[in-house]
């Protein structure tokens, strides 16, 4: 039992420090999707405006 522990621990502790050395190292830098995120539309705000905003025409014009 104490045997099967100990290589658990050890297992562990050596994925765990390939994981930190993977992060410290950019393994996990995303170097793609900047390159290609002009290519999707933005998402619009769902604001309501009040008629003529869009326009660009007063409120007090339109009276």
């Amino acid at each position: 039992m104490f045997i099967l522990m100990a290589f658990s621990l050890s297992a562990s502790l050596i994925f765990l420090g390939a994981y930190i050395w993977s992060v410290r190292s950019g393994q996990f830098d995303d170097k793609y999707t900047p390159s290609v995120r002009i290519l999707f539309d933005d998402k619009k705000d769902s604001k309501k405006t009040e008629p003529g905003e869009q326009s660009g025409i007063n409120n007090e014009e339109i009276k």
